[in-house]
């Protein structure tokens, strides 16, 4: 009997670990109102631009919110927002999310490497686990919306936030060519499959206006974010056009919606952060 008693205490003490997670987890995302995933089915469609030019609209709204790069190979969000530096530790052993404005903040690994070059090389528990730290060990506070930048496809990072983030909302971006939205349809199947409500999906790169003529150039065709959407039965949240000022803004770290406040693309990112602040 002694021996079975000292093997339940044993179990006991493994488990508490598991159980202080969980209940991190539930105090951090009980303070969140909305918590986006921002996903693509490919690469190269301008996800985490996406990402972080939505959670800038939503913050000039007057919005607080939280941007969480779980792209762990190739996390961009840092750069994009002209961050540099370490995290920092609060005086409970948090976390402290990076500061870009009075609501906004973000964290990324970036932001927890020494070196930027340096290769993360995790397979799935390691992914899981670091996810999970990014939001029970991380002091987010009161916040209207986290928008989660995902890494392209439908492997262990978006896996792990559906897991762990039961009320999470998809907006998935894709590019207007077929070859984009064949995987696009990927990530819709996801969402079924996982049981994640999706928010919207987004054409990005949807028409380029000659800088001389203002002729409108299809780069990428047009129309087939909408047509997926309809055919799919989610909503469509519009089309981002293409300007290559936004390649600009964020090689150098600066807000294209400052820069370029009335531009075409400025206002359809403020479209769509109003159909977001909506839910409030």
């Amino acid at each position: 009997m002694v021996q079975i008693q000292g093997s339940m205490d044993d179990a006991k003490k493994q488990a508490n670990p598991q159980a202080e997670r969980e209940n991190a987890l539930k105090d951090v995302l009980g303070r969140i109102k909305h918590k986006f995933i921002i996903m693509s089915g490919k690469g190269g469609v301008g996800k985490t631009s996406t990402s972080v030019n939505l959670s800038l609209a939503l913050a000039s709204l007057g919005h607080k919110v939280g941007i969480m790069d779980v792209d762990l190979h190739g996390p961009d969000v840092p750069r994009m927002l002209g961050l540099s530096g370490m995290l920092d530790l609060n005086n409970n052993r948090k976390l402290r999310p990076m500061p870009y404005s009075d609501n906004l903040s973000a964290v990324s690994i970036e932001s927890l490497t020494p070196t930027k070059d340096d290769a993360i090389i995790w397979r799935g528990p390691v992914k899981y686990s670091a996810i999970q730290q990014f939001i029970a060990d991380v002091e987010w506070g009161d916040l209207d919306f986290l928008l989660i930048d995902a890494p392209p496809g439908t492997g262990d990072e978006p896996l792990t936030v559906a897991q762990t983030i039961n009320d999470a909302k998809a907006i998935i971006v894709t590019t207007p060519q077929e070859v984009s939205l064949a995987d696009v349809r990927k990530s819709i199947n996801f969402c079924k499959v996982v049981k994640m409500e999706i928010f919207g999906l987004i054409e990005n790169m949807s028409g380029f206006a000659c800088p001389h003529c203002q002729t409108v150039i299809d780069l990428f065709g047009s129309g087939g974010g909408e047509k997926t959407a309809i055919a799919s039965g989610i909503p469509f949240l519009g089309k981002i056009p293409f300007d290559q000022q936004m390649v600009v803004c964020g090689d150098a770290g600066v807000s294209y919606q400052k820069e370029h406040s009335d531009s075409p693309v400025s206002e359809a990112f403020k479209t769509v952060a109003s159909k977001m602040a909506e839910l409030l």
